[in-house]
């Protein structure tokens, strides 16, 4: 069986499978290992210049020949620079999917075509889905609350999915986001007229990421009860609600009623360095990676409900193999017992 979806088509990938940005997680080698075994990787760039964006792309490309892109969140809220100049960089470097979110695409997307860009933005409503295809969208990615990170609805992924399926074309493919860590992901994704999976936490916990070590084992112990949604770390991104693993600092923001940042206590306490020795406060929206020191555990360990499905920590290309694989096997032992019927043995 080949999962030859319309996806796969638009993207130019082998399979439907889709590496999430993962904000500062992300790194070259993460997005060239996903786009060498065939799915689409991707670099998240808001956290980066323009010219540290140039960089990134410029250093996938060396790594790989596959399909990849970049995320640009439109929130003028958050980012180290306005969306327009991170755009034109990627441009500038020869990307050519860019994938917008947490915001408007509508003024960027007859740009980004005009350049010869495919256009992937991502919603958390069948409303948002249908004015994107409006604003011009390529893609649409469904993503549901469950979703680790910084989450864009109020809908699971399973209610979601299937209503953005009807409220879109059916030329415009709707890539699924949330709470899939595995090829029964995919495969139930496909089941609701999906054509791919999007990927965040499994992808944070694989050799490439540029998460911390300590962050990826947590990852790995946790099960699917244990993170924590509303607003534990505004500082960088305020009144966006996001899902952490359960941690001390989202126990102490509980304990105290979840107040806003003004009435926490010790707001201010620097609780870990970068690697390049920059102080990182409590309460910051930045996660621990690779090379900082401190306390990282009491940073924002994004993660999604699928934590529980998620237990080592492989080559990236592995994972992709992996739920390529377990759908195919998955969507073929579902065709099986649709044939034996409802009450026989497949």
């Amino acid at each position: 069986m080949t999962l030859d979806t319309s996806l796969c088509r638009t993207l130019g990938i082998d399979h439907p499978v889709v590496q999430a940005p993962i904000g500062s997680a992300s790194t070259p080698e993460l997005a060239a290992a996903v786009a060498e075994a065939g799915g689409f990787g991707t670099l998240a760039v808001s956290w980066r210049s323009p010219d540290e964006t140039r960089t990134a792309v410029e250093a996938t490309r060396r790594l790989t020949d596959g399909r990849f892109g970049v995320n640009v969140v439109l929130d003028p809220e958050t980012g180290v620079a306005p969306a327009e100049d991170l755009i034109d960089a990627a441009l500038d470097a020869g990307v050519e999917t860019v994938s917008l979110s947490f915001g408007d695409p509508a003024p960027h997307v007859d740009r980004l075509q005009a350049a010869g860009a495919t256009v992937l933005v991502t919603v958390g409503s069948a409303a948002e889905a249908s004015a994107a295809v409006e604003a011009g969208a390529d893609v649409v990615v469904a993503q549901g609350w469950e979703a680790g990170g910084h989450v864009q609805s109020e809908v699971a992924t399973m209610a979601l999915v299937p209503r953005v399926v009807d409220a879109v074309p059916e030329a415009v493919p709707v890539v699924a986001a949330g709470g899939i860590a595995d090829g029964r992901g995919l495969a139930a994704v496909l089941a609701l007229g999906g054509d791919g999976a999007w990927l965040g936490t499994r992808f944070v916990a694989t050799e490439q990421s540029g998460a911390h070590e300590r962050y990826k084992r947590a990852i790995v112990a946790a099960d699917e009860g244990e993170t924590v949604y509303g607003e534990p770390f505004p500082k960088g991104w305020p009144g966006q609600p996001h899902r952490t693993l359960d941690s001390e600092t989202t126990r102490e923001w509980e304990q105290a009623g979840r107040p806003p940042l003004a009435d926490r206590p010790r707001e201010d306490d620097v609780v870990a360095h970068t690697e390049e020795g920059e102080p990182v406060e409590r309460y910051a929206d930045l996660p621990p990676l690779s090379g900082m020191e401190g306390d990282v555990d009491t940073l924002p360990q994004y993660a999604g409900q699928s934590v529980g499905l998620t237990d080592d920590v492989p080559a990236a290309g592995a994972v992709v193999e992996r739920v390529v694989e377990a759908a195919e096997t998955a969507l073929v032992r579902a065709g099986r017992q649709r044939d034996a019927g409802p009450h026989e043995s497949p």
